[in-house]
């Protein structure tokens, strides 16, 4: 493929990155990335996809947008209150690169539909927050061979790790299951600070452009963590469990399947 003059433009601070480069700016635009929730943490992450020239972009959400929402959930606008999700983020998504194809995917993800969701796609984002999800996807994205991005926050807090197929370790290898129901907070009675969503939600942006374009390291086989309220972050190294039951040598799991959900939990 060949570049207009506007597109040379647009992403000129991207093709003088030695990392970036033309070569990488087009894998860019033939990537295809697919953001479950069109939250607080997928409102920056499809905001930044979209403004770098990810060229197809899917945004799974059942959900519509609430007033309570637009403290975190910058993609979304006061006017679109009531209005499905997908639906303005895909107008906002649309207004800052018309270069960007955006697939509405309204629906909850859920154990009979998420391979076939995330099957036309080569990365997954996570932006879900509860853990049933989290599992979920988890598990379809390793059953499915799918790198994929993981992230939650509360409070003042976050944390985000990338799994890669044959690199590392997935969400389950780390967290073996879903807590028991009333043993975490939920974000409405925890809370959260809306700028934690667009650091942590960033930060997983950047690490599927640079899966896409091949270049630097990625969160595999470590937790990188945030405490905004010391401003401090810390990789933490996890290791690859032999005995995990959906990447381990004899792995249980052999098809996704659905945990029971509350409505919104915490998502560390």
């Amino acid at each position: 493929m060949s570049f207009s003059n506007e597109q040379m433009e647009r992403y000129s601070r991207h093709i003088i990155l030695r990392e970036v480069g033309v070569k990488g700016q087009k894998r860019l635009l033939e990537s295809r990335v697919l953001i479950v929730g069109a939250g607080g943490l997928g409102s920056p992450a499809a905001l930044y996809l979209a403004a770098a020239g990810v060229g197809t972009v899917g945004i799974a959400d059942a959900d519509s947008v609430d007033l309570s929402n637009l403290q975190r959930q910058v993609i979304h606008r006061t006017a679109d209150v009531g209005r499905p999700k997908v639906q303005s983020a895909c107008e906002a998504m649309e207004a800052i690169n018309p270069d960007v194809r955006v697939r509405e995917h309204q629906t909850f993800v859920a154990a009979d539909n998420v391979l076939d969701l995330i099957g036309d796609y080569d990365f997954i984002i996570d932006g879900t927050d509860n853990f049933p999800a989290k599992f979920l996807i988890n598990d379809a994205c390793v059953l499915a061979r799918k790198p994929f991005s993981h992230a939650g926050i509360i409070r003042f807090q976050g944390q985000l790790m990338t799994y890669v197929p044959g690199q590392g370790p997935c969400y389950r290898c780390v967290f073996e299951s879903p807590p028991p129901p009333d043993a975490t907070p939920t974000c409405r009675q925890a809370g959260v600070v809306g700028a934690m969503g667009g650091v942590i939600g960033s930060l997983q942006a950047m690490e599927a452009v640079k899966y896409i374009v091949g270049t630097g390291g990625l969160l595999t086989g470590a937790l990188l963590t945030c405490d905004a309220l010391k401003m401090e972050f810390r990789r933490i190294a996890l290791p690859r469990r032999s005995d995990c039951a959906v990447c381990g040598e004899n792995p249980s799991i052999t098809k996704p399947f659905d945990y029971a959900a509350p409505a919104c939990e915490a998502a560390l």
